[in-house]
């Protein structure tokens, strides 16, 4: 198996996934992910992908994120990962599909108008 090259996007973040065959080792940014991503609920978005198609199989995961906060980096990560898996093997499509595990989350937060302290915030209204 060669390497397999993916994207995966949420929010303002980008991630790119570089998969091998190797003993289970994931690098974010040069970093373990214990480092990178400290608190365990982050982490677990991260193995979502990988405990989905519960395979005995090792893969090393070396990854590229820049943007976003570290929620929206977790998932771009995610997707990307179950995109990499996809490409390693068509049969892990259905589990990861019936997580919406491949399925791009669009939303975004709305821009600011004019005229408004935010997006839909408005000014306090006096009647008198």
């Amino acid at each position: 198996m060669e390497m397999i090259n993916t994207i995966g996007r949420r929010k303002a973040s980008v991630a790119r996934i570089y998969l091998t065959k190797g003993k289970g080792d994931i690098q974010i940014n040069g970093k373990d992910i214990k480092e990178y991503f400290p608190q365990m609920h982050i982490q677990n978005k991260v193995y979502e992908p990988l405990n989905a198609i519960s395979t005995d199989e090792k893969f090393d995961l070396k990854i590229r994120v820049a943007g976003g906060g570290i929620k929206g980096q977790a998932e771009a990560i995610r997707m990307g990962i179950a995109r990499a898996l996809v490409d390693l093997d068509a049969e892990f499509k259905s589990p990861l599909k019936e997580r919406k595990l491949l399925t791009r989350d669009s939303r975004a937060v709305e821009r600011k108008k004019y005229g408004k302290p935010k997006a839909r915030k408005n000014f306090q209204f006096s009647k008198r």
